[in-house]
């Protein structure tokens, strides 16, 4: 078993990035850094210029806003200035009604809201909103993470400044994991001591269950439990419950609804994903509740883990990473050790590597429910200790050289990927 206090620092670091979060965390994220500059200002704003890294701009062009029925970042800047508390945090924009639509409509019919991308180099994370009266400005920045302020100041008086490189990842700063380490705290930590992780479960799962009896995104979830062609092919099986389940709450999210799912590392998505394979896996084979808080917490920690060196927004899509955690806790599940884990991630690492991420949108579903088929193949694969090996292609002998391997690709080799893909979006 691992030291008391570095299980403390454990939890500590899921307890940080194992967070609820309503709707898509980049137009969130701004949505939460314009309640801060406006609350900063102390006034309603007439003007609000928002400044963001392409990254964050890719991520929340195409995605609903919730309570809203729109997409896209003027309406969820509207609401930050309107109805949003930053005290929310990531569910800053709880308190929407339909008249708070209303007016946020009206602030952009009236040319009030202003988004541009940020000049020069920046964090790939990075929002600067400056509102405005005629005799004031406030301005508020995040970067390096969804809810890391690093300065916010009113007129010529700066109130925090913490504008650096290490700052801007402060909210991200975390203990040195490994695989070996992720396995041995989520099975050998004393189970009262986990059992927080249940909540991921709740939220999700409830997500799921809401998004399957409305008209959500592209109903992918829906269509995959209930369309005559789909149970045709794929049955009423384990699988087919864990890409309907997960890509209902996607499609949920996605499509805007008024409810949050527990999200990883800054993204809902990557929290279905590391959360909904495993429970309906859990439960369609009667695992036990200690089982499925050890998988669940395998799943989470493994994606807090890759994402360490991934860092929090690539042209990698974040299903890769968050199937590589539920791919773990189903092999766990599945009877599996240590050994059967890790030839688990370095089959994941041999199949998925190069999806790539266009932006957060309704089809993100389908991108799920991919990654979900995939852990499913890579688990059962180890635990028949069928192994990608160090012969073929990017995968190392060694696991944790292999999860380098995949976030090298994603945070530096896809670079110019990332640049074309927004070039394509924001040229059609």
């Amino acid at each position: 078993m691992l030291s008391a206090p570095l299980r403390k620092e454990i939890i500590d670091l899921i307890n940080r990035e194992v967070v609820p979060a309503m709707g898509c965390t980049e137009p969130i994220a701004v949505s939460l850094c314009t309640a801060r500059a406006v609350e900063t200002l102390g006034t309603k704003p007439e003007k609000l210029n928002v400044y963001l890294s392409p990254n964050v701009l890719k991520n929340a062009m195409g995605v609903g806003i919730p309570g809203t029925d729109m997409i896209g970042l003027p309406i969820a800047i509207a609401l930050g200035s309107i109805v949003g508390k930053s005290e929310y945090s990531l569910e800053v924009l709880r308190d929407v009604t339909p008249e708070a639509v209303a007016e946020g409509r009206k602030m952009i019919e009236e040319g009030r809201v202003c988004v541009g991308v940020k000049d020069g180099d920046c964090e790939t994370l990075y929002i600067e909103v400056q509102a405005s009266t005629a005799d004031h400005t406030a301005t508020a920045i995040i970067a390096g993470a969804h809810t890391n302020f690093v300065y916010i100041a009113h007129d010529n008086q700066v109130i925090v400044d913490n504008r650096t490189p290490a700052a801007a990842h402060s909210e991200a700063k975390s203990v040195t994991l490994s695989l070996r380490t992720v396995w041995d705290f989520a099975i050998s930590s004393p189970i009262e001591e986990l059992r927080f992780i249940l909540e991921a479960r709740r939220l999700n799962k409830a997500a799921a269950d809401e998004s399957m009896k409305g008209e959500w995104g592209h109903c992918l979830g829906r269509t995959v439990r209930e369309s005559e062609g789909s149970r045709k092919i794929m049955g009423d099986t384990i699988l087919s419950h864990m890409i309907s389940y997960t890509s209902a709450a996607c499609d949920a999210r996605m499509g805007g609804a008024k409810i949050p799912v527990m999200s990883n590392s800054g993204s809902g998505n990557q929290g279905i994903v590391s959360t909904l394979p495993v429970v309906v896996y859990a439960e369609d084979t009667g695992a036990s509740e200690e089982q499925l808080i050890r998988a669940l917490t395998l799943s989470h920690l493994t994606v807090i883990y890759i994402k360490q060196s991934l860092g929090r927004l690539s042209a990698l899509c974040g299903c890769v990473v968050a199937s590589t955690g539920s791919a773990c806790g189903i092999a766990y599940l599945m009877g599996g050790g240590y050994e059967n884990v890790a030839m688990t991630v370095k089959n994941m690492v041999a199949t998925l590597t190069g999806m790539i991420c266009d932006g957060a949108k309704p089809s993100c579903a389908l991108k799920l429910s991919s990654s979900v088929s995939t852990a499913v193949m890579a688990a059962t694969m180890a635990m028949e200790h069928r192994c990608v090996t160090a012969y073929e292609g990017i995968v190392d002998d060694d696991v944790d050289k292999s999860i380098l391997n995949l976030t090298t690709i994603g945070s530096r080799g896809m670079l110019e990927t990332d640049r074309m893909i927004l070039h394509i979006m924001t040229h059609k």
